[in-house]
Parts: C-alpha cells; sequence; structure tokens
C-alpha cells in the first residue's frame, strides 16, 4: 500500500526543510510571496486555493492523504481554512508551530492586540523600526507628526518623507541589526512574535540599547489533530510517509 500524498502548507523556514525530505509524489505549497525553491524533490505549487472549500476540493481532487499546515504563526486564516478543509476531505490536519519568544532579563516587551492599539502604543515615541512585513504599508500616509518610520519587509517599496523602507530578507547578524538601531536612532521596535532564530537578534539590540519592543499578539490557531513545535520531533513522525 502506498503511503498517502501529503500536502504541505509552507511559510517559514522550517516548512522548506520540511519540503526537503519530501518526495516527487508529494506538494510544497506556497502562497506567492517570497522566492520558490529550485532544488526540491517535491511539487512545487504556488498560489491560493479560494478558501476553505477550494482547498477541500483540490485535497479530494488530487488524493492527499495528509494535510501539514506549516505556514507562519500569524497566517490565521490559511490556518483555519485548513482545519476546516482537512475534516471536508476526511483527511487528518498536522501542524508545525514555532514556539514563540519569550521575555529575557533586561526586556521591555509591551504586547498590543490590533493596528489601532499599536498607534496609541507608539504615541510616546518618534523613531520606530517596523518589522511587521507589509502591513505597515497601507498606513505610511497616517505617521503623525513628530515620527519617522523605518519599515523592514521583505521586498523594496516606495516610502515617503516620514518613512524609509528597507528591503531585506533573513536571516540578520547582531552586528548588522546594532548598526541599524545605531544609524537611525530607533527608540522602540515593532515586531511580531514569529519565534524566528533568523530575526531574533533584533529583541538583543533592543534588550541592550534598552528599547521597549511593542508585539503584535498571535492570533489563535485552529486545533491540530497532530501538533509538532520543531523539525526533528515531526520528521521522526513524518518518516513513514516520505
Amino acid at each position: 500500500m502506498k503511503p498517502p500524498r501529503i500536502l504541505l502548507l509552507g511559510g517559514v523556514a522550517e516548512a522548506l526543510a520540511v519540503a526537503r525530505t519530501l518526495g516527487p509524489q508529494h506538494v510544497y505549497s506556497l502562497a506567492g510571496v517570497g522566492r520558490v525553491p529550485g532544488d526540491l524533490r517535491c511539487q512545487v505549487r504556488v498560489g491560493g486555493y479560494g478558501g476553505a472549500e477550494g482547498l477541500a476540493a483540490y485535497l479530494r481532487e488530487q488524493q492527499f492523504g495528509l494535510l501539514l499546515d506549516a505556514t507562519h504563526p500569524y497566517a490565521a486564516q490559511i490556518s483555519a481554512n485548513a482545519a476546516k478543509a482537512a475534516r471536508a476531505a476526511g483527511i487528518p490536519y498536522w501542524a508545525l508551530r514555532r514556539p514563540a519568544w519569550q521575555p529575557q532579563a533586561g526586556d521591555d516587551w509591551r504586547e498590543v492586540a490590533d493596528w489601532p492599539a499599536l498607534t496609541s502604543a507608539l504615541a510616546p515615541f518618534s523613531r520606530p523600526l517596523f518589522t511587521l512585513g507589509r502591513e505597515p504599508l497601507a498606513h505610511i500616509h497616517e505617521i503623525p507628526p513628530g515620527q519617522f518610520w523605518t519599515l523592514r519587509a521583505l521586498d523594496n517599496y516606495p516610502g515617503n518623507h516620514q518613512c524609509e523602507i528597507i528591503g531585506a530578507r533573513g536571516p540578520f547578524l547582531l552586528e548588522d541589526e546594532r548598526t541599524l538601531f545605531e544609524r537611525r536612532h530607533i527608540d522602540v521596535l515593532v515586531s511580531k512574535n514569529s519565534g524566528s532564530g533568523a530575526t531574533e537578534p533584533k529583541l538583543q539590540v533592543a534588550r541592550e540599547r534598552g528599547v521597549p519592543v511593542l508585539l503584535l499578539g498571535r492570533p489563535a490557531l485552529p486545533a491540530a489533530d497532530r501538533e509538532w513545535q520543531s523539525v526533528a520531533a515531526l520528521l521522526n513522525h513524518l518518516t513513514p510517509f516520505t
């Protein structure tokens, strides 16, 4: 009996590590943001599915036997659709979920629930560094007087007289992050609690400099049939399928 086909929903570096173990019968699915790796044995699919119903139809049509969610911790809608689609298709829904960062001695972390709360929390500061991805782009024409934003995203976008946008991809080196904070006089860091080691050095620099960190709270994610917090733990159970 053949092992079931796996549909792997990617979105974090750990997902690519899993994809590198998959054979040609499996599919690595990407939403379309970022670069598509060219050295995988598995198939690669780029693009959406049309919500939970479209994903469920794809799972049935392609006869997948396992849906593995390794999307970003903040991709709550994708995860919700995945859980619903797996149930509709009658297959297991597994998840690889990266642990959140935990504060250390000297950290000044302040969690905010949404953009309005973040805007309010930013009011006392003048030189924020945003590492939220593309979301702040929609608000760069709302920057209050007296603030100048530095916004780092995967790609370059046009800024304005109150916002500089840096297109850069991690991992980020500690010394480079120190230079960034110093040259741009960063007085507050705005981040998601992604838990990524590749982007964690910014938190150390904030700690060193006594810079507060505004963290957008993690969204609630659907329960999975099985869930892991590390690639190694997942692969121990995934080997029979690959």
